[in-house]
């Protein structure tokens, strides 16, 4: 739920990110010194709080936009921000809602935006500040420089986090092909690849309140984060304990969900895993393979899956002949040598790294 929220929220920042036809309407305002209250959406929801105001139905343009802020009333305007429905309008939310705001506008928009779920856009006259409020979550739009510098802060320490996770990453795959691998290996790939996850979730944040400025931002972000999700849902599939109600996707959303506190906590990490319970950090785990597999050049992924189902273990994979390979469905002569030698290649190059 408070994802969902997260995520409505950074759509409504996107439409008001610099670039854009409404940031452009919102900076004329500041620039005239003026307030407004902008309601985004003008569906039977919201218009069952509005009285008075009138009917406008007009494009939008910033100058609109502009004009009509000189008025004490709401704008309200189209789910994507195209049209002008209505301006003047005065807002009539529930007063029994409870906000934390203390200016009437502002604590109106706050109960507009918990009522009827849509994005509430209020610019302050006397602070010359804009803040986008939704579901009781508001933020205050930041000076592009000072985004910047904090989007620019956060990818360095994406950097020193991703490298400590490539570290756990290529260890556990020489800890891997050795059968050495313990629960607290796994936990720690998993640990620090959600960590990785995070931080880069909020620098998409940035992304989105940059609008046009953060174009190099996000390519660093995707530079920095390409696989990691990958090889996350990769770890977990070589070490989750499947069930009818416990698959894949539960393992990977759990995680994401888990507090803060609790990543920090390897055994809570692998309890999304649903070993045995008298599982520890230092007992002994076996992969499945499907994270190595993954590595082979032109090895498609349903291919993969029937090697695993085939052999069940890395341990037994390695061990086996080409000509064991060469009984499974889809695995042909050629394949097979190119997947023993993708392996051997991979086995040779991971120890090398883990004790060079």
């Amino acid at each position: 739920m408070e994802r969902s929220r997260t995520e409505a929220l950074y759509a409504a920042l996107a439409l008001v990110a610099p670039g854009t036809p409404l940031r452009e309407g919102i900076d004329r305002i500041l620039q005239s010194n003026m307030g407004a209250l902008i309601v985004i959406g003008d569906g039977p929801d919201v218009l069952s709080i509005c009285s008075g105001g009138f009917l406008l139905d007009a494009g939008f343009t910033p100058q609109r936009l502009s004009e009509l802020a000189k008025m004490d009333g709401a704008i309200i305007l189209a789910a994507d921000g195209s049209r002008i429905a209505r301006a003047n309008v005065h807002l009539v939310p529930d007063s029994s809602i409870p906000t934390s705001e203390t200016g009437t506008r502002h604590r109106t928009a706050e109960r507009v935006a918990r009522q009827v779920a849509r994005p509430v856009i209020t610019v302050s006259e006397e602070m010359s500040m804009v803040s986008v409020h939704f579901q009781g979550l508001k933020k205050t739009l930041e000076p592009i420089p000072r985004v910047l510098a904090r989007a620019d802060q956060a990818l360095q320490i994406l950097g020193r986090y991703k490298g400590r996770l490539d570290q756990a990453s290529a260890d556990l795959s020489a800890l891997e092909v050795e059968d050495l691998v313990t629960a607290r290996d796994v936990a720690e790939v998993m640990q620090r690849a959600e960590t990785v996850r995070r931080i880069a979730a909020e620098i998409r944040g940035f992304v989105v309140e940059l609008g046009t400025d953060g174009r190099l931002v996000e390519l660093q972000l995707e530079e920095l984060t390409a696989g990691v999700i990958d090889d996350l849902r990769l770890v977990c599939h070589d070490y989750f304990m499947e069930s009818a109600d416990w698959e894949l996707d539960a393992v990977v959303e759990v995680l994401a969900t888990n507090h803060d506190d609790e990543l920090l906590d390897l055994r809570s990490v692998l309890k999304v895993l649903h070993l045995p319970s008298d599982t520890e950090l230092d007992s002994s785990l076996s992969p499945r393979g499907f994270r190595l597999l993954a590595k082979i050049p032109r090895l498609p992924e349903s291919v993969a899956d029937k090697i695993v189902a085939r052999f069940g273990s890395l341990t037994k994979l390695m061990r086996a002949s080409i000509a064991d390979l060469v009984e499974v469905e889809g695995v042909g002569e050629v394949r097979a040598r190119a997947i023993k030698d993708g392996l051997a290649r991979l086995a040779e190059s991971s120890i090398l790294d883990r004790y060079s």
